[in-house]
């Protein structure tokens, strides 16, 4: 491992004097396998959203951080993740989104499985015609399940099943918004939106996670809700980001917004907020809708940015979403050249990981000194076990 060690104690000093995270932590292979454990398998990290198996028996693959593993709408309506193989030869199972008819059939020698992770039936396992063995103990070869829990409609999963109950863990964030603890109805198709930028997955935490760039990356927006009308949110450890007192509904032809949530008191008529839930989870809110957007590493230098758009209430008039979801996509999209020039910018070998604006920069600053404090974390408990 000592190659892959960094020096990550000036990133750990207060905001006015802090540098930013080394170069190797956007661009190192070593650093984002140790990033995978450090940051993503031992915390909650975010993998995909309910609505990606809104029907019972939708299944859906998914890699993260290199393992397969699959999503599974039970009879019972409720999401589980599983590793996406077959427990006798370790075949994929699933290769393509799609509807479970009776069981999951590995496509190899046919071992089944149901929507529960069961293990149902082995064909031919104790020789021709002999479906069952001594050997062979069905109850004890299910599916390998990922703890997982679902929370704003974001499926969250503990990959090393050792994180504090999620409610625990994530406590300051469900007691921040708790007055947004409300049904959420995704957009469907037309508020889906799927971008992949060629940064490491940090850079699109840290970007969402200040306003200070608003005036000139989103002069759009920042014409109406200003660099000004925009506060810093911070909660070591936990998460950061930003909210603004100023939030324009978008309308129709007819001057009408979406519906509200109901029961909200006064402070979001016309404000809304925008949390990173560390590690890989960007959350907004506003009166009348809310997105989540996670983020998939594919390496240290590219990342999938699944988004999603919800409402307060179901069947709302698809012309508003429709441009709801191109207003936002137009956001998301002008924050690309940023993210991918700091991307390049981490090839600088003078490069120090950067001063931090003390006023500005504060949630950036969070977030970067909750990234260090885990991988120095993980390296201790590394070289201990040694």
């Amino acid at each position: 491992m000592a190659q892959n060690v960094t020096d990550l104690s000036q990133v750990r000093l207060p905001v006015d004097r802090a540098n930013g995270l080394p170069n190797a932590h956007y661009i190192d292979p070593g650093i984002h396998a140790q990033e995978r454990e450090a940051l993503m398998a031992t915390q909650w990290a975010g993998l995909a959203v309910a609505a990606d198996v809104p029907e019972i028996g939708d299944a859906r693959p998914i890699v993260f951080m290199d393992m397969p593993l699959l999503l599974v709408r039970g009879k019972d309506d409720g999401v589980r993740v599983f590793q996406n193989i077959c427990r006798h030869r370790g075949m994929i199972l699933v290769d393509a989104p799609r509807k479970i008819e009776g069981a999951i059939r590995c496509p190899y020698h046919s071992w089944c499985y149901g929507t529960d992770g069961r293990l149902v039936s082995t064909p031919h396992v104790g020789g021709p015609g002999q479906n069952t063995h001594a050997a062979i103990d069905r109850d004890s070869l299910g599916l390998v399940e990922v703890r997982s829990h679902v929370w704003r409609d974001v499926i969250w999963i503990n990959l090393s099943g050792d994180a504090p109950p999620f409610e625990q863990a994530m406590a300051p964030a469900i007691a921040r918004w708790a007055e947004f603890d409300k049904p959420l109805y995704h957009g469907g198709a037309d508020s889906v939106i799927t971008m992949t930028v060629n940064a490491n997955w940090k850079l699109a935490v840290e970007n969402y996670c200040e306003s200070y760039h608003l005036p000139w990356v989103h002069p759009g927006l920042n014409s109406y809700s200003r660099l000004e009308d925009h506060y810093n949110i911070e909660q070591p450890g936990a998460f950061s980001g930003q909210g603004t007192l100023v939030y324009r509904q978008v309308t129709n032809e007819n001057g009408e917004p979406f519906p509200d949530f109901d029961g909200l008191s006064d402070t979001w008529n016309t404000a809304a907020e925008y949390l990173a839930i560390y590690p890989n989870v960007l959350l907004g809110a506003h009166r009348d809708h809310a997105f989540a957007i996670v983020l998939v590493p594919e390496g240290p230098e590219r990342t999938v940015e699944n988004i999603h758009l919800y409402y307060a209430a179901p069947g709302t008039d698809s012309g508003l979403r429709q441009r709801n979801t191109q207003l936002w996509k137009t956001v998301f999209e002008e924050d690309i050249f940023v993210v991918e020039g700091m991307q390049r910018g981490r090839h600088a070998p003078g490069f120090d990981g950067g001063r931090f604006s003390p006023a500005m920069d504060g949630p950036t600053h969070c977030f970067h000194d909750w990234v260090a404090g885990k991988v120095d974390h993980w390296r201790a408990q590394a070289k201990a076990a040694e």
